[in-house]
Protein backbone atom coordinates (compact mmCIF):
# COMPACT_ATOMS: atom_id res chain seq x y z
CA UNK A 1 0.00 0.00 0.00
CA UNK A 2 1.26 3.48 -0.86
CA UNK A 3 1.37 6.42 1.51
CA UNK A 4 0.11 9.96 0.85
CA UNK A 5 1.14 12.80 3.13
CA UNK A 6 -1.43 15.55 3.59
CA UNK A 7 -0.67 18.91 5.12
CA UNK A 8 -3.66 20.71 6.55
CA UNK A 9 -4.61 23.30 9.11
CA UNK A 10 -5.67 22.36 12.62
CA UNK A 11 -9.35 23.03 11.98
CA UNK A 12 -9.55 20.60 9.05
CA UNK A 13 -7.53 18.01 10.94
CA UNK A 14 -9.94 18.23 13.88
CA UNK A 15 -12.94 17.87 11.57
CA UNK A 16 -11.45 14.76 9.95
CA UNK A 17 -10.50 13.31 13.33
CA UNK A 18 -13.94 13.95 14.82
CA UNK A 19 -15.80 12.52 11.82
CA UNK A 20 -13.55 9.46 11.70
CA UNK A 21 -14.18 8.84 15.39
CA UNK A 22 -17.93 9.34 14.96
CA UNK A 23 -18.00 6.80 12.11
CA UNK A 24 -15.60 4.43 13.87
CA UNK A 25 -13.12 4.65 10.99
CA UNK A 26 -9.47 5.45 10.78
CA UNK A 27 -8.69 8.84 9.26
CA UNK A 28 -7.11 7.00 6.32
CA UNK A 29 -10.25 4.95 5.71
CA UNK A 30 -12.45 8.04 6.00
CA UNK A 31 -10.33 9.85 3.40
CA UNK A 32 -10.28 6.80 1.07
CA UNK A 33 -14.08 6.53 1.26
CA UNK A 34 -14.51 10.27 0.82
CA UNK A 35 -12.40 10.31 -2.33
CA UNK A 36 -14.29 7.30 -3.73
CA UNK A 37 -17.63 9.03 -3.08
CA UNK A 38 -16.36 12.26 -4.62
CA UNK A 39 -15.25 10.34 -7.70
CA UNK A 40 -18.81 8.98 -8.07
CA UNK A 41 -20.20 12.51 -7.76
CA UNK A 42 -17.85 13.75 -10.49
CA UNK A 43 -18.82 10.87 -12.80
CA UNK A 44 -22.53 11.51 -12.15
CA UNK A 45 -22.13 15.21 -12.95
CA UNK A 46 -20.34 14.34 -16.21
CA UNK A 47 -23.12 11.91 -17.14
CA UNK A 48 -25.77 14.51 -16.29
CA UNK A 49 -23.99 17.00 -18.56
CA UNK A 50 -23.82 14.46 -21.40
CA UNK A 51 -27.53 13.73 -21.00
CA UNK A 52 -28.36 17.45 -20.94
CA UNK A 53 -26.36 18.00 -24.15
CA UNK A 54 -28.00 15.01 -25.84
CA UNK A 55 -31.42 16.29 -24.77
CA UNK A 56 -30.71 19.68 -26.32
CA UNK A 57 -29.69 18.02 -29.59
CA UNK A 58 -32.89 15.96 -29.63
CA UNK A 59 -34.93 19.06 -28.83
CA UNK A 60 -33.37 20.93 -31.76
CA UNK A 61 -33.97 17.98 -34.09
CA UNK A 62 -37.59 17.74 -32.96
CA UNK A 63 -38.11 21.46 -33.58
CA UNK A 64 -36.76 21.04 -37.10
CA UNK A 65 -39.03 18.05 -37.79
CA UNK A 66 -42.01 19.92 -36.36
CA UNK A 67 -41.30 22.95 -38.54
CA UNK A 68 -41.00 20.73 -41.62
CA UNK A 69 -44.25 19.02 -40.71
CA UNK A 70 -45.99 22.39 -40.30
CA UNK A 71 -44.76 23.38 -43.77
CA UNK A 72 -46.24 20.23 -45.32
CA UNK A 73 -49.59 20.89 -43.65
CA UNK A 74 -49.72 24.45 -44.91
CA UNK A 75 -48.76 23.60 -48.53
CA UNK A 76 -52.30 22.43 -49.25
CA UNK A 77 -51.60 18.83 -50.20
Amino acid sequence: MKTITLKTDNNFFEKVSALAAQLHLSKSELIRRSISEYELIIKKRALDEQMRNASLLVRKANQKVSAEFDETISDGL
